[in-house]
């Protein structure tokens, strides 16, 4: 059954031109959203989240263009590659909601909190963010209002929605940043040392099944005020967030393949973990 994308609302650009969104195959006009969810005949208790799920930049923000190179944007300075199509898969097959950002983390990053001095970033791995460099607080505060915000708000009503729920957060890294090693995991399971309840019997079943995992690799699962401590930490929710290597999720085809691995792996460390 086609399922419906619920979208966030948020004001239309100074032009007050709307942008086309498909749903269920037919073209419609509508306003730009900062989210989209997927709710409809999903009753699992997991909710997937992807916080960087595209690299889109509002018309209303520096007239569309943030001063880069349009391969930089394509790049994971800009989004996580390959994230939304393997958690909106991951999602079908945990029959779980999901919702997902509609904005580049270059505009504001949803996967940080509102006081994080990296909330709106100006140089990200060796490139200047032009449209950012002398962004003034009213400028940030206008893309918290109007994207940000309105992620969240979705969010935790998601989350809110069952009192058992569990997050998985789904992101992707890059295999190599520049000047930097290799990075070799297939996937990374970041987690907080406040809660490992899920995310350790996670890591040992996909070490068991082949899968080459990090643990807090390659980043560290703890960051006060992303969205996994908002979200998750704070209300005492289970949660995992899962990074991808890019490379493996690059087409349709490796995260319908990842997807489809992960899910009953996520099924299996949940019913291990007895949470």
């Amino acid at each position: 059954m086609p399922q419906k994308v619920a979208q966030g609302n948020w004001h239309s650009g100074p032009s007050g031109r709307k942008s086309v969104v498909k749903h269920n195959d037919k073209e419609t006009m509508t306003a730009p959203a900062a989210f989209h969810r997927i709710t409809e005949n999903r009753p699992s208790r997991w909710l997937v989240t992807i916080d960087h799920a595209t690299n889109r930049v509002p018309d209303w923000v520096a007239g569309g263009d943030l001063g880069i190179d349009p391969a930089e944007m394509g790049r994971h300075i800009a989004y996580d590659i390959g994230a939304l199509g393997l958690g909106l898969s991951l999602a079908d097959h945990l029959a779980a909601p999901v919702v997902w950002s509609d904005f580049s983390r270059l505009v504001i990053d949803p996967n940080r909190g509102e006081d994080d001095p990296t909330l709106v970033m100006q140089l990200y791995d060796g490139t200047v963010i032009a449209a950012n460099r002398a962004i003034s607080a009213a400028g940030v505060e206008e893309r918290l209002d109007r994207l940000h915000r309105p992620y969240h708000d979705a969010l935790e009503t998601l989350a809110a929605a069952r009192p058992d729920r569990v997050i998985c957060a789904i992101h992707s890294f890059t295999p190599q940043l520049r000047g930097r090693a290799p990075r070799p995991w297939e996937v990374g399971v970041l987690h907080s040392h406040l809660d490992s309840r899920l995310a350790l019997p996670l890591i040992a079943a996909l070490a068991q099944a082949g899968i080459c995992v990090g643990d807090n690799e390659p980043y560290s699962g703890h960051l006060v005020g992303d969205s996994v401590d908002r979200h998750a930490l704070g209300p005492g929710r289970p949660n995992v967030l899962i990074e991808l290597r890019q490379d493996l999720i690059a087409d349709e085809s490796g995260q319908k393949f990842w997807a489809a691995r992960l899910a009953p792996i996520l099924v299996a460390a949940l019913q291990t973990s007895t949470l």
